[in-house]
Protein backbone atom coordinates (compact mmCIF):
# COMPACT_ATOMS: atom_id res chain seq x y z
CA UNK A 1 0.00 0.00 0.00
CA UNK A 2 1.08 3.54 -0.73
CA UNK A 3 2.65 5.30 2.66
CA UNK A 4 1.09 8.27 2.12
CA UNK A 5 -2.35 7.07 2.50
CA UNK A 6 -5.33 6.85 0.62
CA UNK A 7 -4.33 8.51 -2.45
CA UNK A 8 -3.66 5.02 -4.01
CA UNK A 9 -6.99 4.36 -4.32
CA UNK A 10 -7.87 6.94 -6.76
CA UNK A 11 -8.68 6.25 -10.31
CA UNK A 12 -7.23 7.48 -13.11
CA UNK A 13 -10.10 7.93 -15.75
CA UNK A 14 -7.42 6.98 -18.73
CA UNK A 15 -7.18 3.72 -17.63
CA UNK A 16 -10.59 3.04 -18.02
CA UNK A 17 -12.19 1.43 -21.22
CA UNK A 18 -14.56 4.22 -22.96
CA UNK A 19 -18.19 3.01 -24.12
CA UNK A 20 -17.06 2.38 -27.27
CA UNK A 21 -14.17 0.00 -26.29
CA UNK A 22 -16.85 -1.93 -24.37
CA UNK A 23 -18.67 -3.18 -27.54
CA UNK A 24 -19.01 -7.07 -27.34
CA UNK A 25 -18.15 -7.36 -23.63
CA UNK A 26 -22.03 -7.22 -22.92
CA UNK A 27 -22.92 -10.12 -24.81
CA UNK A 28 -25.39 -9.65 -28.34
CA UNK A 29 -28.17 -7.10 -27.96
CA UNK A 30 -31.55 -8.02 -27.48
CA UNK A 31 -33.29 -8.93 -30.98
CA UNK A 32 -36.40 -6.56 -31.65
CA UNK A 33 -39.53 -7.04 -30.76
CA UNK A 34 -41.48 -8.59 -34.28
CA UNK A 35 -42.65 -6.17 -36.97
CA UNK A 36 -46.41 -6.61 -36.56
CA UNK A 37 -47.10 -3.57 -39.18
CA UNK A 38 -49.55 -5.28 -41.44
CA UNK A 39 -47.77 -4.04 -44.32
CA UNK A 40 -46.78 -0.33 -42.79
CA UNK A 41 -43.15 0.47 -42.68
CA UNK A 42 -41.34 -0.24 -39.65
CA UNK A 43 -39.79 1.53 -37.39
CA UNK A 44 -36.34 0.61 -38.22
CA UNK A 45 -37.24 2.19 -41.50
CA UNK A 46 -37.49 5.26 -39.83
CA UNK A 47 -33.82 6.93 -38.92
CA UNK A 48 -32.65 6.50 -34.89
CA UNK A 49 -32.97 10.10 -33.10
CA UNK A 50 -29.41 8.78 -31.11
CA UNK A 51 -27.77 7.74 -34.46
CA UNK A 52 -24.09 5.88 -33.85
CA UNK A 53 -21.34 8.56 -33.01
CA UNK A 54 -17.92 6.66 -32.13
CA UNK A 55 -16.31 10.39 -31.24
CA UNK A 56 -19.61 10.88 -28.99
CA UNK A 57 -19.14 7.05 -27.36
CA UNK A 58 -15.39 7.73 -26.97
CA UNK A 59 -15.61 10.35 -24.58
CA UNK A 60 -18.31 8.26 -22.41
CA UNK A 61 -16.97 5.95 -19.72
CA UNK A 62 -19.36 3.32 -17.35
CA UNK A 63 -17.94 2.87 -14.78
CA UNK A 64 -18.94 1.34 -10.93
CA UNK A 65 -17.71 2.26 -8.01
CA UNK A 66 -17.55 5.68 -5.94
CA UNK A 67 -17.57 8.63 -8.00
CA UNK A 68 -15.41 10.23 -4.92
CA UNK A 69 -12.25 8.23 -5.94
CA UNK A 70 -12.25 9.60 -9.62
CA UNK A 71 -9.32 11.93 -10.85
CA UNK A 72 -11.83 13.84 -13.20
CA UNK A 73 -11.41 17.61 -13.39
CA UNK A 74 -14.90 17.70 -11.80
CA UNK A 75 -17.22 14.79 -10.00
CA UNK A 76 -20.92 15.73 -9.06
CA UNK A 77 -22.18 15.41 -5.33
CA UNK A 78 -25.73 14.93 -5.02
CA UNK A 79 -27.18 16.63 -1.75
CA UNK A 80 -29.89 18.52 -0.60
CA UNK A 81 -31.20 22.45 -0.83
CA UNK A 82 -28.78 23.21 2.36
CA UNK A 83 -25.55 21.27 0.82
CA UNK A 84 -25.89 19.37 4.23
CA UNK A 85 -27.47 16.02 2.65
CA UNK A 86 -26.33 12.61 4.22
CA UNK A 87 -26.29 9.40 1.67
CA UNK A 88 -23.82 7.21 0.72
CA UNK A 89 -22.32 8.65 -1.89
CA UNK A 90 -22.34 12.32 -0.56
CA UNK A 91 -20.70 10.89 2.99
CA UNK A 92 -17.91 9.53 0.72
CA UNK A 93 -17.08 12.41 -1.00
CA UNK A 94 -16.91 14.45 2.28
CA UNK A 95 -14.97 11.76 3.79
CA UNK A 96 -11.90 11.94 1.45
CA UNK A 97 -12.56 16.00 0.33
CA UNK A 98 -11.82 16.69 4.38
CA UNK A 99 -13.44 18.69 6.53
CA UNK A 100 -12.53 21.92 4.51
CA UNK A 101 -15.51 21.19 2.42
CA UNK A 102 -18.00 21.03 4.97
CA UNK A 103 -16.79 24.51 6.10
CA UNK A 104 -17.31 25.72 2.26
CA UNK A 105 -20.50 24.91 1.65
CA UNK A 106 -21.67 26.78 4.74
CA UNK A 107 -20.27 29.69 2.42
CA UNK A 108 -22.61 28.61 -0.27
CA UNK A 109 -25.68 28.27 2.11
CA UNK A 110 -28.10 26.96 0.22
CA UNK A 111 -28.80 25.29 -3.53
CA UNK A 112 -31.96 25.40 -5.45
CA UNK A 113 -33.81 21.87 -6.61
CA UNK A 114 -32.53 21.50 -10.23
CA UNK A 115 -29.64 24.02 -9.96
CA UNK A 116 -25.94 23.38 -9.00
CA UNK A 117 -22.94 24.82 -7.03
CA UNK A 118 -19.40 24.98 -7.57
CA UNK A 119 -16.61 24.07 -5.05
CA UNK A 120 -13.03 23.45 -4.84
CA UNK A 121 -12.29 19.36 -4.60
CA UNK A 122 -9.45 19.92 -1.66
CA UNK A 123 -8.02 16.61 -0.79
CA UNK A 124 -9.75 14.70 -3.68
CA UNK A 125 -7.95 13.32 -6.81
CA UNK A 126 -10.73 16.02 -8.90
CA UNK A 127 -9.88 19.55 -8.46
CA UNK A 128 -13.64 20.59 -8.04
CA UNK A 129 -16.88 19.31 -6.98
CA UNK A 130 -20.32 19.92 -8.60
CA UNK A 131 -23.09 20.43 -6.13
CA UNK A 132 -26.32 19.78 -7.32
CA UNK A 133 -30.23 18.91 -5.91
CA UNK A 134 -32.06 16.33 -7.36
CA UNK A 135 -36.11 16.56 -7.34
CA UNK A 136 -38.00 14.81 -4.96
CA UNK A 137 -40.35 12.25 -6.51
CA UNK A 138 -44.25 11.82 -6.46
CA UNK A 139 -46.43 10.71 -9.56
CA UNK A 140 -48.66 13.29 -9.39
CA UNK A 141 -46.11 15.85 -10.16
CA UNK A 142 -44.17 13.80 -12.43
CA UNK A 143 -43.75 16.32 -15.22
CA UNK A 144 -42.23 18.66 -12.48
CA UNK A 145 -39.57 16.14 -11.38
CA UNK A 146 -39.17 15.78 -14.97
CA UNK A 147 -38.13 18.80 -15.85
CA UNK A 148 -36.33 19.41 -12.44
CA UNK A 149 -33.85 16.13 -13.02
CA UNK A 150 -33.16 17.66 -16.57
CA UNK A 151 -31.87 21.04 -15.19
CA UNK A 152 -29.60 18.64 -12.73
CA UNK A 153 -27.19 17.31 -15.83
CA UNK A 154 -27.95 20.24 -17.39
CA UNK A 155 -26.71 22.56 -15.21
CA UNK A 156 -23.58 20.63 -14.39
CA UNK A 157 -22.63 20.25 -17.78
CA UNK A 158 -23.33 24.17 -18.50
CA UNK A 159 -20.86 24.44 -15.42
CA UNK A 160 -18.29 22.30 -16.74
CA UNK A 161 -18.12 23.87 -20.24
CA UNK A 162 -18.08 27.36 -18.57
CA UNK A 163 -15.43 26.54 -16.49
CA UNK A 164 -13.42 24.63 -19.10
CA UNK A 165 -13.04 21.12 -17.27
CA UNK A 166 -12.44 18.31 -19.20
CA UNK A 167 -13.95 15.64 -17.97
CA UNK A 168 -16.44 15.37 -15.12
CA UNK A 169 -17.46 12.01 -13.28
CA UNK A 170 -21.31 11.93 -12.73
CA UNK A 171 -23.27 9.69 -10.33
CA UNK A 172 -27.32 9.34 -9.89
CA UNK A 173 -28.12 12.34 -8.67
CA UNK A 174 -31.37 11.69 -7.34
CA UNK A 175 -30.58 9.76 -4.10
CA UNK A 176 -33.38 6.93 -2.76
CA UNK A 177 -34.49 9.18 0.02
CA UNK A 178 -36.33 11.35 -3.26
CA UNK A 179 -38.11 8.69 -4.33
CA UNK A 180 -37.21 9.13 -8.55
CA UNK A 181 -37.41 5.34 -9.96
CA UNK A 182 -34.09 4.76 -10.96
CA UNK A 183 -34.86 3.39 -14.92
CA UNK A 184 -37.07 6.79 -15.49
CA UNK A 185 -33.98 8.61 -14.09
CA UNK A 186 -31.61 7.12 -15.98
CA UNK A 187 -33.36 7.38 -19.56
CA UNK A 188 -33.19 11.52 -18.54
CA UNK A 189 -29.94 11.44 -17.37
CA UNK A 190 -28.67 9.55 -20.26
CA UNK A 191 -30.33 11.56 -23.28
CA UNK A 192 -29.74 14.72 -21.76
CA UNK A 193 -25.67 14.41 -21.73
CA UNK A 194 -25.68 12.85 -24.92
CA UNK A 195 -27.70 15.64 -26.58
CA UNK A 196 -25.04 18.23 -24.43
CA UNK A 197 -22.38 16.40 -26.20
CA UNK A 198 -23.84 16.75 -29.35
CA UNK A 199 -24.36 20.21 -29.78
CA UNK A 200 -22.41 21.59 -27.09
CA UNK A 201 -19.36 18.88 -26.15
CA UNK A 202 -16.46 20.02 -28.37
CA UNK A 203 -14.51 20.86 -25.17
CA UNK A 204 -15.20 17.64 -23.39
CA UNK A 205 -13.13 15.07 -23.44
CA UNK A 206 -14.83 12.58 -20.83
CA UNK A 207 -17.98 12.01 -18.87
CA UNK A 208 -17.57 9.46 -16.59
CA UNK A 209 -21.43 7.80 -15.15
CA UNK A 210 -19.91 5.90 -12.07
CA UNK A 211 -22.91 3.83 -10.49
CA UNK A 212 -23.30 1.40 -7.55
CA UNK A 213 -23.10 -2.39 -8.17
CA UNK A 214 -26.99 -1.93 -8.00
CA UNK A 215 -27.24 0.85 -10.58
CA UNK A 216 -24.96 -0.77 -13.10
CA UNK A 217 -27.00 -3.58 -14.71
CA UNK A 218 -29.79 -0.14 -15.65
CA UNK A 219 -27.43 1.47 -16.57
CA UNK A 220 -25.67 -0.77 -19.17
CA UNK A 221 -29.09 -2.18 -20.40
CA UNK A 222 -30.22 1.56 -21.66
CA UNK A 223 -27.10 3.28 -22.68
CA UNK A 224 -27.13 1.51 -25.95
CA UNK A 225 -30.37 3.29 -26.94
CA UNK A 226 -28.52 6.26 -26.44
CA UNK A 227 -24.64 5.69 -27.13
CA UNK A 228 -25.23 2.78 -29.75
CA UNK A 229 -21.87 1.69 -30.19
CA UNK A 230 -22.45 -0.04 -34.17
CA UNK A 231 -24.84 0.78 -36.71
CA UNK A 232 -26.46 -2.55 -35.91
CA UNK A 233 -26.90 -1.90 -32.31
CA UNK A 234 -28.76 1.32 -33.21
CA UNK A 235 -31.15 -0.58 -35.43
CA UNK A 236 -31.55 -3.31 -32.97
CA UNK A 237 -32.25 -0.46 -30.22
CA UNK A 238 -34.68 1.39 -31.91
CA UNK A 239 -37.43 -0.26 -30.85
CA UNK A 240 -36.84 0.36 -27.04
CA UNK A 241 -36.09 3.99 -27.40
CA UNK A 242 -39.19 5.07 -25.62
CA UNK A 243 -41.62 7.61 -27.31
CA UNK A 244 -40.89 10.19 -24.98
CA UNK A 245 -37.48 11.45 -25.34
CA UNK A 246 -37.41 15.56 -24.62
CA UNK A 247 -37.00 18.16 -27.18
CA UNK A 248 -33.64 18.73 -28.95
CA UNK A 249 -32.06 19.23 -26.10
CA UNK A 250 -33.04 16.51 -24.28
CA UNK A 251 -35.74 18.68 -22.05
CA UNK A 252 -39.00 16.71 -21.19
CA UNK A 253 -41.98 17.97 -23.27
CA UNK A 254 -45.59 17.58 -22.24
CA UNK A 255 -47.08 16.01 -25.79
CA UNK A 256 -50.16 17.19 -25.39
CA UNK A 257 -48.91 20.87 -24.89
CA UNK A 258 -47.03 20.38 -28.39
CA UNK A 259 -50.37 20.11 -30.28
CA UNK A 260 -50.81 22.75 -32.80
CA UNK A 261 -54.46 23.87 -32.72
CA UNK A 262 -55.79 23.58 -36.46
CA UNK A 263 -58.49 25.61 -38.29
CA UNK A 264 -61.85 23.60 -38.75
CA UNK A 265 -61.89 21.30 -41.34
CA UNK A 266 -62.94 22.82 -44.67
CA UNK A 267 -62.57 26.38 -43.54
CA UNK A 268 -60.13 27.18 -47.07
CA UNK A 269 -60.61 30.53 -46.85
CA UNK A 270 -58.52 31.12 -43.86
CA UNK A 271 -55.59 28.43 -44.65
CA UNK A 272 -53.00 29.79 -46.35
CA UNK A 273 -48.73 28.80 -46.59
CA UNK A 274 -48.50 31.31 -43.42
CA UNK A 275 -50.19 28.99 -41.15
CA UNK A 276 -47.40 26.76 -41.65
CA UNK A 277 -44.89 25.76 -38.61
CA UNK A 278 -42.12 27.20 -40.84
CA UNK A 279 -43.64 30.34 -41.52
CA UNK A 280 -45.08 30.81 -37.93
CA UNK A 281 -41.43 30.71 -36.82
CA UNK A 282 -40.39 33.24 -39.57
CA UNK A 283 -42.80 35.42 -38.51
CA UNK A 284 -41.22 35.80 -34.91
CA UNK A 285 -38.62 37.91 -35.81
CA UNK A 286 -36.55 40.59 -33.88
CA UNK A 287 -38.84 42.86 -31.63
CA UNK A 288 -41.65 40.63 -33.12
CA UNK A 289 -43.89 41.15 -30.02
CA UNK A 290 -44.14 44.89 -31.23
CA UNK A 291 -45.45 43.89 -35.08
CA UNK A 292 -47.24 40.92 -33.55
CA UNK A 293 -49.38 42.31 -31.14
CA UNK A 294 -49.07 45.57 -31.06
CA UNK A 295 -52.01 46.27 -32.98
CA UNK A 296 -54.67 44.59 -30.68
CA UNK A 297 -56.37 48.24 -30.34
CA UNK A 298 -56.86 47.89 -34.01
CA UNK A 299 -58.19 44.70 -33.17
CA UNK A 300 -60.42 46.26 -30.82
CA UNK A 301 -61.56 49.22 -32.81
CA UNK A 302 -62.65 46.65 -35.98
CA UNK A 303 -64.57 44.35 -33.26
CA UNK A 304 -66.51 47.87 -32.44
CA UNK A 305 -66.68 48.33 -36.49
CA UNK A 306 -68.07 45.53 -36.79
CA UNK A 307 -65.44 44.16 -39.14
CA UNK A 308 -63.85 41.37 -36.90
CA UNK A 309 -65.84 39.24 -34.64
CA UNK A 310 -64.72 38.51 -31.25
CA UNK A 311 -64.18 35.03 -31.75
CA UNK A 312 -61.97 36.15 -35.05
CA UNK A 313 -59.71 37.97 -32.58
CA UNK A 314 -59.14 35.06 -29.98
CA UNK A 315 -58.19 32.75 -33.09
CA UNK A 316 -55.65 34.71 -33.96
CA UNK A 317 -54.86 36.03 -30.47
CA UNK A 318 -54.64 31.91 -29.60
CA UNK A 319 -52.06 31.11 -33.02
CA UNK A 320 -49.89 34.39 -31.95
CA UNK A 321 -49.47 32.82 -29.27
CA UNK A 322 -48.62 28.82 -30.29
CA UNK A 323 -45.96 30.94 -32.31
CA UNK A 324 -44.21 32.14 -29.46
CA UNK A 325 -44.40 28.92 -27.54
CA UNK A 326 -43.16 27.04 -30.54
CA UNK A 327 -40.47 29.21 -30.54
CA UNK A 328 -39.56 29.42 -26.91
CA UNK A 329 -39.66 25.74 -26.82
CA UNK A 330 -36.69 25.36 -30.05
CA UNK A 331 -34.54 28.72 -28.90
CA UNK A 332 -31.51 28.39 -26.79
CA UNK A 333 -31.96 31.08 -23.55
CA UNK A 334 -29.78 29.66 -21.23
CA UNK A 335 -28.18 33.22 -20.85
CA UNK A 336 -31.90 34.22 -19.67
CA UNK A 337 -32.08 31.17 -17.27
CA UNK A 338 -28.51 31.79 -15.77
CA UNK A 339 -29.85 35.22 -14.47
CA UNK A 340 -32.27 33.18 -11.67
CA UNK A 341 -35.13 36.02 -12.22
CA UNK A 342 -37.69 33.54 -12.42
CA UNK A 343 -38.05 30.26 -10.67
CA UNK A 344 -40.68 27.80 -9.18
CA UNK A 345 -40.98 26.98 -6.32
CA UNK A 346 -43.70 25.23 -3.47
CA UNK A 347 -46.93 26.06 -2.99
CA UNK A 348 -49.24 28.59 -1.31
CA UNK A 349 -51.61 27.95 1.64
CA UNK A 350 -54.08 26.89 -0.47
CA UNK A 351 -52.26 24.31 -2.70
CA UNK A 352 -51.76 26.16 -5.73
CA UNK A 353 -48.07 26.22 -7.47
CA UNK A 354 -45.93 29.73 -6.21
CA UNK A 355 -43.79 31.60 -9.30
CA UNK A 356 -40.42 33.77 -7.85
CA UNK A 357 -39.69 36.93 -9.85
CA UNK A 358 -36.46 38.39 -8.42
CA UNK A 359 -36.43 41.95 -9.64
CA UNK A 360 -32.73 42.51 -9.12
CA UNK A 361 -31.71 39.62 -10.59
CA UNK A 362 -33.33 41.36 -13.77
CA UNK A 363 -30.40 43.35 -15.84
CA UNK A 364 -32.58 45.53 -17.97
CA UNK A 365 -30.12 47.35 -20.32
CA UNK A 366 -27.80 44.52 -20.66
CA UNK A 367 -30.52 41.35 -21.97
CA UNK A 368 -32.03 40.67 -24.86
CA UNK A 369 -35.97 41.83 -23.70
CA UNK A 370 -37.26 39.39 -26.67
CA UNK A 371 -35.46 36.43 -25.37
CA UNK A 372 -36.38 36.73 -21.81
CA UNK A 373 -40.21 37.46 -22.97
CA UNK A 374 -39.28 33.99 -24.34
CA UNK A 375 -38.03 32.43 -21.36
CA UNK A 376 -41.28 33.57 -19.54
CA UNK A 377 -43.45 31.91 -21.91
CA UNK A 378 -41.40 28.81 -21.47
CA UNK A 379 -41.13 28.73 -17.89
CA UNK A 380 -44.47 29.85 -17.60
CA UNK A 381 -46.73 27.75 -20.26
CA UNK A 382 -46.97 24.44 -17.97
CA UNK A 383 -47.48 26.52 -14.89
CA UNK A 384 -50.36 28.34 -16.35
CA UNK A 385 -52.83 25.40 -17.30
CA UNK A 386 -53.49 25.17 -13.08
CA UNK A 387 -54.20 27.92 -10.84
CA UNK A 388 -50.91 29.58 -9.74
CA UNK A 389 -49.78 32.75 -7.60
CA UNK A 390 -46.64 35.20 -8.12
CA UNK A 391 -44.25 36.52 -5.89
CA UNK A 392 -42.27 39.12 -6.69
CA UNK A 393 -39.68 40.62 -4.40
CA UNK A 394 -39.12 44.29 -5.50
CA UNK A 395 -36.27 44.38 -2.72
CA UNK A 396 -33.30 46.83 -3.31
CA UNK A 397 -33.75 46.94 -6.97
CA UNK A 398 -32.91 49.88 -9.04
CA UNK A 399 -33.33 51.80 -12.45
CA UNK A 400 -31.85 49.39 -14.42
CA UNK A 401 -33.89 46.59 -13.14
CA UNK A 402 -37.48 48.03 -14.30
CA UNK A 403 -39.22 46.38 -17.07
CA UNK A 404 -40.82 49.23 -19.53
CA UNK A 405 -44.49 49.37 -19.28
CA UNK A 406 -44.59 48.71 -22.68
CA UNK A 407 -43.03 45.73 -22.66
CA UNK A 408 -45.41 44.34 -20.14
CA UNK A 409 -48.02 45.74 -21.91
CA UNK A 410 -46.96 43.48 -24.80
CA UNK A 411 -46.69 40.29 -22.97
CA UNK A 412 -49.79 40.67 -21.22
CA UNK A 413 -51.21 40.88 -24.58
CA UNK A 414 -49.61 38.36 -25.94
CA UNK A 415 -49.62 35.46 -23.33
CA UNK A 416 -52.94 33.05 -23.45
CA UNK A 417 -55.73 33.20 -21.77
CA UNK A 418 -54.92 30.71 -18.84
CA UNK A 419 -52.17 32.86 -17.89
CA UNK A 420 -54.46 35.61 -16.87
CA UNK A 421 -57.25 33.33 -15.64
CA UNK A 422 -55.42 31.17 -13.49
CA UNK A 423 -53.03 33.53 -11.65
CA UNK A 424 -54.85 34.47 -8.20
CA UNK A 425 -52.70 36.80 -6.64
CA UNK A 426 -49.73 38.31 -7.48
CA UNK A 427 -47.98 39.47 -4.19
CA UNK A 428 -45.57 42.33 -4.67
CA UNK A 429 -42.80 42.28 -2.26
CA UNK A 430 -41.32 45.16 -0.72
CA UNK A 431 -42.72 47.90 -2.43
CA UNK A 432 -41.75 51.49 -2.79
CA UNK A 433 -43.71 54.52 -3.19
CA UNK A 434 -43.05 54.94 -6.82
CA UNK A 435 -43.57 51.48 -7.65
CA UNK A 436 -47.18 51.51 -6.10
CA UNK A 437 -47.80 54.06 -8.13
CA UNK A 438 -46.71 53.43 -10.93
CA UNK A 439 -48.46 49.84 -10.68
CA UNK A 440 -51.73 51.07 -9.94
CA UNK A 441 -51.31 53.23 -13.29
CA UNK A 442 -50.52 49.56 -15.81
CA UNK A 443 -53.10 47.98 -13.43
CA UNK A 444 -56.00 50.21 -14.02
CA UNK A 445 -55.44 51.86 -17.53
CA UNK A 446 -52.99 49.45 -19.63
CA UNK A 447 -53.94 46.36 -18.48
CA UNK A 448 -57.71 44.52 -17.40
CA UNK A 449 -58.46 42.05 -14.28
CA UNK A 450 -55.27 42.61 -12.96
CA UNK A 451 -55.56 45.21 -10.37
CA UNK A 452 -57.83 43.05 -7.59
CA UNK A 453 -55.08 40.43 -7.60
CA UNK A 454 -52.10 42.43 -6.88
CA UNK A 455 -51.15 42.62 -2.65
CA UNK A 456 -48.42 45.08 -1.25
CA UNK A 457 -46.65 43.12 1.10
CA UNK A 458 -44.07 45.22 2.85
CA UNK A 459 -42.17 42.04 4.43
CA UNK A 460 -42.09 38.42 5.07
CA UNK A 461 -44.16 37.87 7.72
CA UNK A 462 -46.98 38.84 5.70
CA UNK A 463 -46.00 37.03 3.06
CA UNK A 464 -45.83 33.85 5.36
CA UNK A 465 -49.05 34.62 5.53
CA UNK A 466 -49.97 32.99 2.34
CA UNK A 467 -46.79 30.89 1.50
CA UNK A 468 -45.83 28.75 4.29
CA UNK A 469 -41.43 29.59 4.75
CA UNK A 470 -40.34 26.01 3.81
CA UNK A 471 -42.68 26.42 0.48
CA UNK A 472 -40.67 29.29 -0.80
CA UNK A 473 -36.80 29.54 -2.13
CA UNK A 474 -36.35 33.49 -1.18
CA UNK A 475 -32.85 35.15 -1.96
CA UNK A 476 -30.53 35.60 0.63
CA UNK A 477 -30.62 39.29 0.42
CA UNK A 478 -33.94 39.67 0.86
CA UNK A 479 -33.90 37.62 3.86
CA UNK A 480 -31.16 39.83 5.00
CA UNK A 481 -33.19 43.45 3.74
CA UNK A 482 -36.06 41.76 5.81
CA UNK A 483 -34.06 40.89 8.95
CA UNK A 484 -32.55 44.52 9.01
CA UNK A 485 -36.09 46.34 8.17
CA UNK A 486 -37.27 44.82 10.89
CA UNK A 487 -34.99 45.62 13.43
CA UNK A 488 -34.78 48.61 12.50
CA UNK A 489 -38.71 49.01 13.06
CA UNK A 490 -39.46 51.41 9.77
CA UNK A 491 -42.56 49.61 8.60
CA UNK A 492 -45.46 48.48 10.25
CA UNK A 493 -47.24 44.92 9.69
CA UNK A 494 -50.39 46.03 7.92
CA UNK A 495 -53.50 43.95 8.18
CA UNK A 496 -53.13 41.17 5.86
CA UNK A 497 -55.94 37.93 5.60
CA UNK A 498 -54.31 35.03 4.18
CA UNK A 499 -54.68 33.42 1.11
CA UNK A 500 -58.21 33.45 -0.61
CA UNK A 501 -58.73 29.88 -1.68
Amino acid sequence: MDPLGARSQFVDVQTLPTWQQQLGEDGPPPPPPPDQSDGLPSRESFPSPFPFRADINRKVILYSGSVALLNCTAIVNPSNETLSDKNPVSDGIHQLAGPELRDELLKVRACRTGDAKLTKGFNLAARFIIHTVGPKYKSKYRTAAESSLYSCYRNILQLVTEQSMSSVGICVVTTSKRGYPLEDATHIALRTVRRFLEKHGNSIETVVFAVSDSEEPVFRRLLPLYYPRSEDEERTSLPLIPADIGNSEGEPVVPERQIRIAEKPGNLEEESEEDSLEADLVQVGNHAFARMEGDVDKQRKLILQGHMSEAAVQKQHQRNYSRWLCRARAEDLSDIAALKALYQTGVDMCGRTVMVVVGRNIPVTLIDVEKALLYFIHVMDPITVKEYVMVYFHTLTGEHNHLDSDFLKNLYDIVDTKFKKNLKAFYFVHPSFRSKVSTWFFTTFSVSGLKDKVRYLDGLQQLFTCIRPEQIDIPPFVLEYDSRVRRTGSWRPSVHSGAAC
